[in-house]
């Protein structure tokens, strides 16, 4: 991703990069047409060694080919490819002709970081702006070269030639050899239509995969540079403990170890992790404990005794009248636990910290606020402080916190030397910042015909993105008590943003009430949400399923195992159907097959788009099936995948997508939409299967056979009179 600005870091030499003048700045990055344009708010860049009226360029080099320059990062989203195809199209050249250096603070312009499936909806109309933009200056100079009108010229695989006699051209490499032009990206350019792209629209491989499949590309844990050493950190049992004695005598007399100690840090260095990590082991250590309270099962009461005050995040109509319209009123409470990132690389980074600069590479989405910590940490300038982010090994929001970096940075600085800092499984479920555990509460009613009239929502703590209400209902309301970041307080732990953060807890809420309410309608959950929606986009994405899927209608609960996820993320709709077979005896869940259609505007990598929503559905699988953090206080019980389970290859169903046609909406976000309905839909289609209704993730086999053994138990009572 970052490729020839790193040729020198095996020599340990590091470049620096003062503050620069415009002129400066032009020089440094080097010859050819450069293209500056803003995504945001370019006033964030501030104090940082480019000007600040941009923070995104692009560049025509001397040989032709096209760089793109940006902080946002790749993290397997697929943004490396995606992003070059929009400049590719609007630049007409060759894929292969495009460069994306990426994470980069010393190159790239500032970028507030890598996360909301944000990147294609708010980066790619500015880039392919600035693409049209940097065609339009193509074509002015080709005019003047060629001496013939632009109007009567047109570009295609990096060259400009006369329409008429296209032998008469001149390549963008000629073009731009010995210039240095400015231009900024004043107006909004004229964009090609869905019907003129070349690039955009069709699949391509990943620009990444050979050098992934190949074991070429570089994460934080491959950089080795001279000198070297790794770090062992002791860590304390349990979040809240306080050092209480330390005995490093047995250390301090190991050859070839080196100790540093500063505050609360103490860590062993050695050339070798695995000796580094006998060393720490030699530590005698006793902690004074906090009281352990709240555990992972108490954790939702505590939620709703820690509850404050709501904000009102939509309202229509009058609740008290829905519901004296309604016929039928349900009253449910639905509970998610703490859920890992688990991503496959831990949170990494090698630090080399000399008298009056910094280098860090850090498995990073947000390298700027890293820049901007570590300047801080480090008592020196931000320019003087640079940040570079090879490819990350997946992120899902986890890797917004930085603390790694931080620790690599400050034992660097004590240690004089390059130190690299790779979380171990059990510090990485240690520190990770959790998907909050959260509680839904909904009040829902509806008419003997089947409409739904009532909606009155409290979500505590999971947050409002995917809470307020698509379907068509009169009299709705949604209250969010708390967010998913910080929680003032009540967590025992770190939480933080977990792939479409509240999404998946706010929609197996929904997704569940609204096949409970077409159970009690007697209707099929498919009639049941379409007679209840006028949401077009919507409407197209359920039809496309069921098309796909070869619904047949049937109300609840067939014995079928088929159930029904609908959502909104990011600006896509997705509807889902699935196929279980639950194992009565033993509770577990298999999920046979599911079928996801998306509907996310203009399709920039269909292929690239199909593989986020494949990975979506099966990381999906986690924390609607298994994932859950077991805790007692800050005292974390899980430290690998032996106790904490995440999907198995043989787990996987069959996995059918279909990309919902909407060339006229612009283009939606895709890294997270689909993992949002995969606890709602196979909750329904284990309640179609069983009869039995799941009210808490994950859905383990144990709560699978109590919900049947409970289901049971009250299809044998004596019905109330």
């Amino acid at each position: 991703m970052i490729r020839d600005e790193h040729k020198d870091r095996d020599s340990g030499h590091v470049p620096e990069f003062p503050t620069l003048s415009r002129r400066e700045f032009l020089q440094s990055i080097g010859g050819g047409i450069i293209i500056f344009f803003t995504v945001g708010d370019a006033s964030a860049a501030r104090g940082r060694r480019y000007p600040e009226d941009f923070n995104a360029y692009l560049r025509i080099g001397e040989d032709g080919r096209v760089t793109c320059f940006s902080g946002k990062i790749e993290m397997g989203q697929g943004i490396i490819t995606s992003l070059a195809q929009m400049l590719a199209d609007e630049l007409d050249v060759q894929l292969q002709s495009v460069d994306m250096v990426m994470g980069d603070t010393s190159v790239c312009p500032y970028d507030m970081g890598t996360f909301g499936s944000m990147s294609t909806r708010f980066f790619g109309p500015p880039l392919r702006a600035a693409g049209a933009e940097a065609r339009a200056v193509l074509i002015e100079l080709a005019s003047e070269h060629l001496n013939v009108p632009k109007d009567r010229l047109e570009t295609k695989d990096g060259a400009v030639f006369q329409k008429t006699d296209a032998t008469k051209r001149v390549t963008y490499a000629e073009l731009a050899k010995g210039k240095i032009i400015e231009r900024h990206l004043e107006q909004e350019a004229v964009l090609k239509t869905v019907a003129e792209f070349k690039v955009m629209g069709k699949s391509f491989n990943r620009t990444d995969s050979v050098e992934k499949v190949t074991g070429k590309a570089e994460f934080s844990g491959d950089i080795r540079l001279p000198g070297m050493v790794y770090a062992k950190i002791l860590r304390p049992p349990a979040h809240g403990a306080r050092l209480k004695s330390l005995d490093v005598s047995a250390v301090e007399r190991l050859e070839g170890v080196q100790l540093v100690r500063d505050d609360d840090m103490v860590a062993v260095l050695h050339k070798n992790p695995d000796e580094a990590e006998k060393a720490l082991a030699k530590i005698k250590v006793e902690w004074d404990l906090p009281e352990a309270q709240p555990d992972d099962v108490s954790i939702f009461d505590h939620l709703l005794r820690k509850a404050s005050r709501s904000n009102t995040a939509e309202r229509k109509g009058d609740i008290d009248s829905g519901e004296k319209l309604a016929d039928s009123v349900f009253e449910k409470t639905y509970l998610n636990s703490y859920v890992a990132h688990a991503t496959i690389e831990t949170h990494t980074a090698l630090a080399n910290v000399e008298a009056s600069k910094a280098t860090v590479w850090a498995s990073t989405q947000t390298p700027f606020r890293l820049q901007q910590e570590l300047a801080k940490v480090l008592g020196m300038r931000q320019e003087d402080v640079r940040v570079i982010t090879p490819f990350v090994g997946g992120g899902f929001g986890g890797k917004s916190n930085n603390l790694q970096a931080v620790e690599a940075a400050r034992l660097s600085k004590l240690a004089g030397k390059p130190v690299q800092v790779c979380w171990s499984r059990a510090e990485e479920f240690f520190y990770d910042t959790y998907r909050p555990a959260a509680v839904v509460k909904i009040k829902s009613g509806i008419t003997d015909s089947g409409r739904a009239v009532l909606w009155d929502y409290q979500v505590y703590f999971a947050g409002e993105r995917g809470s307020t209400m698509f379907y068509d209902v009169p009299h709705h309301r949604t209250l969010v008590y708390g967010e998913w970041r910080g929680g003032g307080g009540v967590h025992p732990f770190a939480t933080g943003p977990w792939r479409a953060p509240s999404n998946n807890t706010n929609t197996f809420a929904r997704e569940s009430q609204i096949e409970i309410m077409a159970a009690r309608a007697g209707m099929d959950p498919l009639e049941f949400r379409l007679k209840n929606l006028k949401d077009e986009r919507m409407i197209g994405t359920l039809k496309a399923a069921a098309d796909k899927f070869g619904w047949s209608p049937s109300k609840a609960p067939s014995g079928r195992g088929f159930g029904i996820g609908c959502g909104v993320d990011s600006g896509t709709y997705v509807s889902t159907m699935a196929e279980v077979e639950v194992d009565e005896e033993t509770g577990k869940v298999r999920v046979k097959r599911v079928v996801c259609a998306q509907e996310m505007g203009i399709v920039i990598n269909p292929e690239g788009a199909k593989i986020q929503m494949e990975g979506c559905i099966t990381m999906g699988l986690g924390y609607a099936l298994t994932e859950e953090l077991r805790f007692k206080g800050g005292k974390i019980l899980d430290s690998n995948f032996n106790t904490y389970e995440i999907p198995r290859f043989s787990w996987v169903p069959e996995i059918e997508t279909v990309l919902v046609k909407a060339d006229d909406i612009s283009p939606q976000g895709g890294g997270e939409p689909a993992i949002i309905v995969m606890g709602g839909v196979i909750a329904n289609a284990v309640a179609d299967a069983t009869g039995a209704r799941l009210f808490q993730l994950p859905m383990t086999p144990e709560r699978v056979k109590a919900a049947i053994a409970k289901s049971r138990s009250l299809a044998a009572s004596p019905a109330l009179p």
